[in-house]
């Protein structure tokens, strides 16, 4: 009897043992360097960053947590990995569409930052500098203290922006950029050429205007949009900027009039203002 209370007894602290570790297995905590993902649509594709984020928490960090001249996997847990979706210029370096890793090489003067093709570079050891698809320096800005880790872009524009490596008191920015134009005009031209009555009249226009192309194609796309579509209060705007451009005044004025009596059967104040702007300026 004494032998089944015993085993009784300890069949229960076992139980109690296995519940206590099946709590302690599923306790959810915060990642101390919680991962992220960014993803900026760039040029005609996009650029995305995988990377882990440190958080300083009162330490000293450039120079100590983050050592200079060593190659850093620049983040925390695992490789910072970017991916380009189209062929860019990376610090002025030639780089293809593809998936590559992310390393610096940090400095109080200068920083160097790496495109690698491998993604696996964890710590310096595995790096080899012969996979190395862009070597780029850099000279870091001051900031004021920033508590975590990160990368992200700045100054996006239609083919250009920065890749912004930021911590603590320091600032690294890469200069990224797409040669795109002979890709749009492709198109543009393919578009034109294809049989059928609906071509891109109105944002081949634009696109002309806005990049100082041939005004006159702009001109002649502009009455063709305006023709397929001579309710469009945004069409007629932009012919009267068009013409404006060409410098023939009558016929911008006249667009622009347009546009607001089109815009003012629509309730768009937004552009009435725009085309009264723009009238101003036609005086």
């Amino acid at each position: 009897m004494k032998t089944v209370r015993n085993f009784t007894a300890s069949a229960a602290a076992m139980l109690l043992l296995y519940a206590g570790a099946s709590v302690a297995q599923g306790i959810k905590m915060p990642a101390p360097s919680p991962g992220q993902t960014v993803k900026q649509d760039f040029a005609l594709s996009s650029v995305e960053l995988n990377y882990s984020r440190p958080v300083k928490k009162g330490r000293v960090i450039m120079g100590d947590i983050v050592p200079y001249n060593k190659v850093w996997r620049t983040g925390a847990n695992s490789p910072t990995v970017i991916t380009f979706g189209e062929d860019v210029s990376f610090g002025g370096k030639p780089v293809k569409a593809g998936k590559y890793g992310l390393l610096t090489i940090p400095g109080a003067q200068q920083w160097t930052v790496i495109l690698t093709s491998s993604l696996d570079v964890n710590s310096p050891s595995l790096y080899k500098q012969e996979n190395d698809v862009a070597r780029v320096q850099v000279k870091p800005v001051a900031q004021g203290a920033q508590e975590s880790f990160t990368i992200g872009f700045e100054d996006v524009k239609e083919s250009s922006m920065n890749l912004v490596i930021s911590w603590d008191k320091v600032k690294v920015p890469v200069a990224i950029t797409a040669d795109i134009q002979n890709k749009v005009l492709g198109q543009i031209d393919a578009a034109m050429a294809a049989p059928g009555d609906k071509k891109p009249y109105f944002q081949s226009a634009v696109y002309y205007l806005e990049h100082n192309l041939d005004i006159n194609k702009a001109k002649t796309w502009i009455d063709a949009a305006a023709a397929q579509s001579p309710d469009a209060f945004w069409v007629w705007h932009q012919k009267a900027k068009i013409y404006a451009k060409a410098n023939d005044k009558n016929a911008a004025k006249e667009a622009a009039l347009k546009s607001i009596e089109l815009a003012k059967a629509a309730k768009n104040d937004d552009y009435v203002a725009l085309n009264n702007k723009l009238l101003a300026t036609l005086k």
